[in-house]
């Protein structure tokens, strides 16, 4: 027997309509590129949303058509959130931190059919765009007398250009809930980048259980600033909670120092923001040389990272900002767990407190997770045992686009190449990666991308990369170095190897000269060993 309900698609589109109708005076505040504040709201974002979704019909795009970006977090970015969804195409958020190759080769295997840009990255676009091979259609988001004179692309018209005769009035297409929606490609796996392939369903029941009080607890009384770039994992989802709660939304563009984010907090009232824990430590900086507080900020969620304990201590204590820890991965859309303590936690001694506080937190509505030793046998949940931990949920792949590197899953589960513990209240804790990935500043690092350009040194006859702990960034890459008989290279000199083959961020911090490399029975790297001989190193300049 089935239930007398009605069935109605779980659509993005539904979400933009939702705000409009029921919070359409909720204000959209952006820093934009220009270095100005543009004010918004709902109602004007989802009509100039239905002006992208006409706009995306004029070019005679596809039903799951790629539309790309590069752009910083603005109320533009937002309305392409929506209207490309909306009408069925699928967004395709680039990172502009990654070297243009990278680019180049992601937005082909994407096989995107257009891309929108913040000015801030045409010269990235300049570099990329011919090699491009799927790109027809090149968007500057400006206004048309911003958009130069002579840019070397072919076509390139500005965004305002571009909407601007367009109708506002559009109906949103009706399709299958688990048709695609959104797409981000994900360094975290050896080899060329995965593409995770978001749905309209897994994304709205990815922010309704985001925003839910035990998760972000977001709601139409806030004013939130999501930190994190729209072109990390959707921003960790904000965009989509905020619509669904009618939340304030604010936009911090590219001023990303600890100065304009603590004046944008203030200017604009701000109760709820999100990033990575080296935004923090610049804000917190900037606060404790100028002697400053907050006056609406009431919580934060940090994640990308573990959060430092005397980051946690600074919020709470000196500026009585609570700090929700927060874990999850490209490949969970990305939330999985939030450290939202239980009444038990709260009558706690401070110590003890801040031990929870540690920990990545407890899964939220939709995800299930477990830990299984060497044989995958499951393990208890008493936070002493430690294996690999698995996940499985309704925002979590079964698969990467094009089935790159075959089925991930593990009987259905996710492993996520983390190792950790969970206690008996539910509480996981990361205690280290059984993947050599780095995370950097919230970005990850492939060590065996790292390797490949030194062994491609002349002089090099081995190499290992190893993540160090770093003082801001969490960890940054060092290589170890096996020189070939009767060859020099000089520390500089392979340093300088790596300009131009990569990102600046991803090349090591340091070269450490050995005379071998530990090696397993199967001539594999072992990098623990590694870690052991190196345990006494320390970074340059930390």
């Amino acid at each position: 027997m089935l239930g007398l309900m009605q069935s109605q698609q779980l659509l993005i589109s539904t979400l933009i309509d939702f705000a409009e109708r029921h919070h359409g005076e909720g204000e959209v505040v952006s820093r934009r590129v220009e270095g100005d504040i543009h004010r918004t709201n709902y109602r004007e974002v989802a009509a100039r949303s239905r002006k992208v979704a006409n706009a995306l019909d004029g070019l005679n795009l596809a039903f799951s058509d790629r539309v790309a970006t590069l752009a910083w977090n603005g109320y533009r970015h937002l309305e392409l959130y929506f209207g490309v969804s909306g009408s069925g195409r699928v967004l395709h958020t680039l990172n502009p931190r990654l070297h243009p190759d990278q680019i180049v080769w992601i937005a082909n295997h994407a096989e995107d059919q257009v891309l929108c840009f913040d000015m801030s990255f045409l010269p990235i676009v300049q570099a990329v765009h011919s090699r491009c091979t799927t790109i027809k259609h090149f968007i500057a988001l400006c206004d048309a007398d911003k958009l130069p004179a002579d840019t070397g692309i072919p076509g390139l018209q500005s965004y305002e250009a571009w909407i601007a005769p367009q109708p506002a009035t559009y109906t949103w297409p009706e399709f299958d809930e688990n048709s695609a929606s959104s797409m981000c490609y994900t360094s975290g796996t050896t080899g060329n980048p995965k593409a995770a392939l978001y749905s309209h369903r897994s994304t709205l029941l990815h922010a309704m259980s985001g925003a839910l009080p035990d998760a972000l607890n977001m709601s139409a009384r806030d004013a939130v600033l999501p930190v994190v770039p729209m072109f990390h994992v959707n921003a960790w989802g904000l965009p989509y909670s905020a619509a669904m709660t009618g939340a304030k939304l604010v936009f911090p563009g590219p001023a990303m120092d600890g100065k304009s984010i603590f004046e944008l907090i203030e200017s604009e009232k701000v109760s709820f923001a999100a990033g990575v824990p080296t935004v923090w430590q610049m804000m917190l900086g900037h606060m404790q040389a100028c002697n400053l507080r907050f006056s609406t900020l009431k919580r934060t969620v940090i994640g990308g990272s573990a959060c430092p304990p005397a980051m946690i201590t600074a919020f709470n204590d000196v500026y009585g900002v609570e700090v929700l820890h927060a874990w999850g991965m490209t490949e969970m859309s990305p939330l999985g767990t939030v450290c939202t303590l239980k009444n038990k936690h709260l009558s706690m001694e401070p110590g003890d407190k801040m031990k929870v506080r540690l920990k990545q937190g407890r899964g939220i509505y939709g995800v299930d997770m477990k830990i299984v030793d060497g044989e995958g046998a499951e393990l208890p949940w008493d936070g002493k045992a430690y294996g690999d931990l698995l996940v499985k949920g309704p925002w979590v792949i079964s698969e990467y686009f094009k089935g790159e590197g075959g089925s991930p899953l593990v009987d259905g589960w996710f492993p996520t190449g983390d190792v950790a513990t969970i206690d008996a209240d539910g509480f996981m804790q990361i205690t280290d990666r059984s993947k050599d990935v780095i995370k950097s500043g919230g970005e990850w690092i492939s060590s065996i991308d790292v390797e490949n350009i030194a062994m491609a040194h002349p002089s090099v006859a081995m190499a290992a990369c190893i993540g160090m702990k770093h003082p801001k960034w969490d960890e940054r890459p060092v290589i170890a170095v096996v020189k070939k008989p009767g060859c020099e290279v000089t520390r500089d000199e392979l340093i300088h190897f790596y300009e131009g083959k990569t990102a600046k961020w991803q090349v090591p911090d340091d070269v450490i000269f050995v005379e071998s490399i530990p090696l397993g029975g199967t001539g594999k790297m072992q990098k623990t060993k590694l870690r052991d001989l190196l345990k006494d190193y320390k970074l340059p300049n930390t």
